[in-house]
């Protein structure tokens, strides 16, 4: 590839390396100039400009792309649009993400116009989550070295989904363990196996004895139970303790004791006629992160876990509390009184309307985006931020009256994660909580945002209150303030579903019946809403 400047008058067929602005248009980099745009910078006085011209085997940065994602994938990826050179890689099901990072690292290093990032390996994911990205820098590369990158890389990502596990639990009893402590521990289990689907199937509460654990565990085996997790009364200290003897005498092995990660220092793993066993440390009765859900999940996804595989975990083994990973503990607490604010999302180009921008559709005598504000206002919110974009001063003008704070995203166009993160950025330190709407929802009025706000102050663990309709999850979504790093690192137009498939377990959903899912896209959706005889929440 050739970059450069070149007079204007040669510039047919070349790729304009800087977004230029003429008197009617402006044209993006990365524009494939032809006989009319040459012709326009010239009437334009602009002489000179500068170009890439690609060479006979160099490949365009959109198509480069493209190949890197599809070589990448080793099963379960789909990928986006090539865009800018640019293409995501998301999940098509739950589970781990499985990188080769030796393949990754090779292929970066061939050279630095080519590159790809990935999440960490053995990453926990939801369906539709971003997990990679693959990116050419420059506008394109030679040929000869995308095929290199794609023989390198081939199959290096991949989602190991999870499976619906079949799970036999044995608890053992002490004097000083109380039955509450015991019920709580198998309740917090369940959470960690909702992302799965796997279920319990029986629970035996026996004597803390090898003999009894052993019995137990023959019980559950022979009922169909496909992985055992056991949970001591007494934390276990030695492989000759009760959990190991007892895999023993019932005939297993034990694979590995002690683990380099904390918490979840001791974590027993062993295997009972082909059924993989796991002994839980103690710290897994919470639902605080630990060791313990890096070696169930992988277990959940089919993958085999080796002596190696634990021993290897020490480097980034070391667990702190941050954001919403790991999951707060049980008895979380949050005011009874909390700062809520609202982020009304008003910067789309609502290209389904056609030419018309939706959000300042009169809809009951009012502009839509005025709606979704005033709502906001009327239930008390203690700051409400809309995310201007497109027509932003048209936008602001139907809110002229109205106590809002007005926060523009200039990129807009690339999706509603990026208006997402602009409203968190802008909530005031002192915010509790933020619940995020739509800003084509007439349905949603005061008494919902209410009814979600008195959801999550009522429960202290409750972090995320969402509005369904007949089972259906849909908006708005209220988010607890320790989610707001998540928030912020969303990209595209995905949005959160995935935030919240992870964090299941601090999920209440609030029906709201048909407004939770009533929005209004299209000039016929409008129409319909408008002339209903009886529209949601109309007046």
């Amino acid at each position: 590839m050739i970059f450069g400047p070149v007079p204007t008058r040669d510039a047919i067929g070349c790729i304009l390396a800087h977004s230029t602005k003429l008197p009617s248009a402006t044209y993006k980099k990365g524009r494939v100039l032809d006989a009319q745009d040459v012709a326009a910078l010239t009437a334009a006085g602009v002489e000179e400009i500068v170009v890439a011209q690609l060479s006979p085997d160099d490949v365009g940065e959109d198509v480069a792309a493209a190949r890197i994602a599809a070589a990448c994938n080793g099963g379960h990826l789909s990928s986006d649009t090539p865009f800018t050179g640019r293409v995501n890689l998301h999940a098509e099901a739950s589970g781990l993400l499985i990188v080769d990072a030796s393949a990754i690292n090779q292929m970066n290093r061939i050279d630095p116009a080519i590159t790809i990032a990935t999440l960490p390996a053995y990453e926990k994911v939801a369906e539709g989550r971003m997990v990679a990205t693959a990116k050419i820098i420059p506008f394109a590369v030679p040929g000869d070295l995308i095929a290199q990158a794609e023989a390198t890389i081939r199959g290096g990502l991949r989602i190991a989904p999870f499976g619906s596990r079949k799970i036999g639990l044995v608890a053992t009893k002490l004097d000083h363990l109380k039955p509450a402590t015991m019920d709580k521990t198998r309740r917090v289990l369940e959470h960690r196996l909702s992302a799965s689907n796997s279920q319990i199937i029986g629970e035996e509460r026996v004597a803390h004895t090898a003999e009894a654990v052993a019995e137990a565990m023959n019980r559950l085996q022979a009922s169909g139970a496909d992985l055992l997790v056991l949970f001591g009364a007494s934390a276990v200290v030695d492989r000759q303790d009760v959990l190991p003897r007892a895999i023993e005498e019932a005939g297993g092995s034990v694979t590995y004791f002690g683990m380099p990660v904390d918490p979840g220092n001791l974590l027993l793993l062993g295997d009972y006629q082909g059924v993989p066993v796991i002994g839980a440390p103690g710290c897994a009765r919470s639902p605080k992160e630990n060791g313990f859900d890096w070696i169930l999940d992988r277990l959940l996804a089919g993958i085999v876990v080796r002596p190696e595989d634990i021993s290897g975990l020490g480097v980034g083994g070391l667990l702190m509390e941050i954001g919403s990973r790991p999951q707060p503990r049980e008895k979380t607490e949050h005011s009874k009184s909390p700062k809520v604010g609202a982020i009304v999302l008003a910067a789309g180009k609502s290209s389904r309307m056609g030419p018309r921008n939706k959000l300042l559709e009169t809809v009951n005598g009012l502009p839509l985006v005025a709606h979704a504000a005033g709502a906001a206002s009327r239930a008390g919110i203690d700051q409400t931020v809309v995310i201007t974009g497109h027509m932003a001063h048209a936008i602001a003008k139907c809110l002229d009256e109205m106590d809002v704070t007005l926060t523009h995203n200039p990129d807009y166009a690339d999706g509603m994660a990026g208006s997402i993160r602009a409203g968190v950025a802008a909530l005031a330190p002192d915010i509790d909580a933020a619940i995020i709407l739509l800003g084509d929802m007439p349905g949603i009025d005061s008494q919902i945002i209410q009814n979600m706000i008195a959801a999550y102050t009522d429960d202290p663990s409750t972090l995320i209150v969402a509005a369904s309709a007949s089972g259906k999850r849909g908006n708005p979504v209220l988010w607890d303030k320790r989610f707001f790093p998540d928030l912020m690192k969303l990209h595209g137009d995905i949005g959160a579903r995935h935030i919240i498939a992870e964090n299941n377990h601090l999920l209440r959903e609030i029906d709201i019946g048909d407004a939770a899912r009533i929005d209004l896209d299209t000039p016929e959706a409008l129409a319909s809403y408008r002339q209903a005889p009886d529209p949601v929440n109309k007046s």
